[in-house]
Formats: structure tokens, sequence, C-alpha cells
């Protein structure tokens, strides 16, 4: 971890590469094809009747700009099967570390379309750590009957309106 620390230092004091982009990018833009995406509409997205949230990047990560970025990279990670107990253990637990940027989870099984929602704790707005878990009555986990979990189809609709989604076989969310 020291290493790490001193190497970002390092960077930051030496600066750009050579034939390197002259300034850092801003890291809450959403960025696809090299090309800034554009901000949506002020009513586009609205989810019946819910006006999209405000998109200031507040350094809490409690929007979908600063969400979004980290959800696309890290979607081999959405989810997660364990099998527990004589039962599927479906994990939740990545999506819900990041949804004060998200208004709604919903998936569905074997084929049938995202219309479960999952129930998800309010965001902690006001703490130093406003995606904390910290309510034992929101499940980061839901089961299944042993072997009956073979697909996964994942939507998650963000506080800015759009959404954005994956399905998954058992195969690749199956935990050792």
């Amino acid at each position: 971890m020291f290493e790490l620390v001193i190497g970002i230092i390092f960077a930051f004091a030496i600066g750009p590469s050579p034939g390197g982009p002259p300034e850092f990018a801003d890291p809450f833009a959403y960025v696809e094809d090299g090309a800034a995406a554009p901000a949506p509409a002020p009513d586009a997205g609205a989810v019946a009747g819910r006006a999209p949230d405000p998109q200031e990047p507040t350094g809490q990560f409690t929007t979908a700009t600063e969400v979004r970025p980290i959800i696309d990279m890290t979607q081999a990670n959405w989810l997660a099967l364990r099998d527990w107990e004589g039962e599927d253990w479906l994990y939740f637990t990545h999506l819900l570390s990041w949804r004060c940027g998200m208004w709604e989870i919903r998936y569905g099984l074997n084929g049938a379309p995202a219309t479960e929602v999952l129930p998800m704790q309010p965001c902690l707005v006001g703490t130093a750590s406003p995606n904390a878990i910290t309510d034992d009555s929101y499940p980061i986990y839901l089961r299944f009957p042993a072997g009956s979990v073979d697909q996964v189809s994942v939507v998650i609709t963000y506080n800015d309106g759009t959404e954005t989604g994956a399905a998954f076989q058992r195969a690749e969310i199956m935990m050792p």
C-alpha cells in the first residue's frame, strides 16, 4: 500500500508523460469512445413523474454522474452467487455499495425480464459515508432453492433517469 501511495505522489510530482494529455481528465465525466457524453435533457429520463436529480458531483458518490463510470467498469462484479447451506444465495452487495447514485435496481431470473425491485436502504445523506450499508432490514442477498438460479438479468435506473443493464449466467457469477 505504501508503494502505491509513493507511486501516486511521484506521478503527480513529475507531471504528465511526454506525449500524454496536458492535464488530468475530470474523474466524474462519463466518457464513451473518447468523447464526453452529453448531459441528459432537463426532463429526459423522468421515471413515473420523477424528475432527474441534480447531477453536480459531490465527491460522496451520490449522483449518477459519479457512480455510473464505476458501475460500468465493474460490471463483472455486480452480482455474486453462492451455493450455501443447500440454497442459492444471490448477492447484490457491489451494486448496493453505490446505490446513492441510483433510484432502483431490478432483477429477473432464468430469462424472466428484470421486473423484481430490490429493496434498498436510503442513502445516509449528511454522513461521511452515505453509501454505507448499516440497516440489516434491507437484504444484500436473496435466497433461492439450490441450483435454481441459472441466469440473472439486472437493470439499474440511475438518479438522472437513465438505465443500464446486463445478464449473467450462473458460471459467470458463481463464487468458489
